[in-house]
């Protein structure tokens, strides 16, 4: 992978960079150790969030002693000013900075403009003429959102869903992004795990120069992956080409993308993985999500009502409860043995 200029910020980044969501799930000295090997191997662009439980806190204690050789993003849901105030002076302390590098808008059901009643936009904008963050940002799962935020010329910076698997739409969704001079971040680059070879995604989405994929980063192999494609940068074969098209034929379409914006369920039912257990155990096959826990998990599905609420959150407007209920008859007939 290769340096890239994201957007009008003018911040030049690795297009390889360090999702760090999943290291709330992991100790503080494992992540400290992650971050740090990543930051060594080439990794010079951190992103993380205010909703990500202690995700900032593990982050700018590991980037102590790093903070002027990287490119930190955090992400504040707050939907009124007050709150956007408390989010921001909470991540920078967390942090251990002085300011953001790019601070953006987490996946609001509403595009922040000047003038909108919820003072949010100009509660951004003050911070950055404070010199408390240095780049404005929006991240979003729903497509009316993100070409309103385009269209603005507000935004220096759009986080969105984008791999091989993306529609269309999707595709020209980047375009303009490209074509406003905005950088757009690359979300679920992975497909939330749907995607196996790392290899693949690099090389696809370095054609892309004006786009920086995120890696949620989790485990060594999965860092070291990631950094082999910066030493090695991988290229687009022909053999990556046919697997690329083999799963965007097994998996274009209604899947879930596993978001989560869908939770809680009233029942309890954990549907961003159950809603999409099939596909990730035909893709890599798990002991955990076929054992003990995993089953009682999927049994979750018996008691959905059908109440219509994830449906109603779900940003890519997928019939949720038919997802469920395919996906515990397919993970039945997995489990007895009949298919994989």
């Amino acid at each position: 992978m290769s340096q890239i200029v994201l957007g009008q910020t003018g911040f030049y980044v690795e297009q390889n960079a360090f999702g760090a969501l999943p290291i709330q799930r992991i100790s503080k000295d494992d992540a400290i150790h992650l971050v740090q090997r990543a930051v060594r191997g080439g990794m010079n662009c951190f992103d993380t969030a205010r909703v990500y439980t202690d995700s900032e806190e593990k982050l700018g204690e590991a980037l102590e002693g790093f903070r002027q050789d990287v490119i930190v993003l955090t992400k504040t849901a707050s939907v009124d000013a007050q709150s956007f105030w408390k989010d921001l002076h909470t991540s920078l302390r967390l942090l251990k900075t002085d300011y953001i590098d790019i601070y953006q808008f987490h996946n609001l059901p509403f595009c922040p403009m000047p003038g909108d009643q919820s003072g949010l936009y100009e509660a951004m904008l003050q911070a950055k003429q404070a010199g408390k963050i240095r780049a404005i940002g929006i991240t979003n799962h729903r497509m009316a959102v993100a070409r309103q935020a385009i269209e603005s010329g507000l935004y220096e910076t759009l986080q969105y869903p984008f791999s091989y698997l993306s529609t269309d739409e999707e595709l020209e969704l980047s375009k303009s992004c490209k074509a406003a001079g905005m950088g757009f971040i690359a979300m679920k680059a992975l497909s939330g795990g749907l995607i196996t070879r790392a290899d693949a995604a690099c090389a696809w989405i370095s054609r892309f120069d004006h786009v920086m994929p995120i890696w949620g980063i989790q485990r060594e192999q999965e860092l070291d992956d990631f950094l082999s494609c910066i030493k090695n940068p991988p290229q687009l074969t022909v053999e990556m080409q046919e697997l690329i098209e083999k799963d965007k034929k097994a998996l274009q379409g209604d899947f879930c993308r596993g978001c989560g914006y869908c939770m809680p369920c009233p029942q309890g039912i954990e549907i961003n993985t159950c809603a999409r257990a099939s596909l990730l155990l035909r893709r890599a096959p798990s002991e955990k999500l076929l054992g003990v826990d995993g089953q009682a998990m999927m049994r979750k599905i018996e008691d959905c009502t059908e109440c219509g609420q994830c449906a109603a959150q779900c940003p890519y407007h997928l019939d949720t409860p038919d997802l469920l209920k395919r996906n515990y008859q397919d993970y039945l007939e997995i489990l007895a043995g009949k298919t994989l």
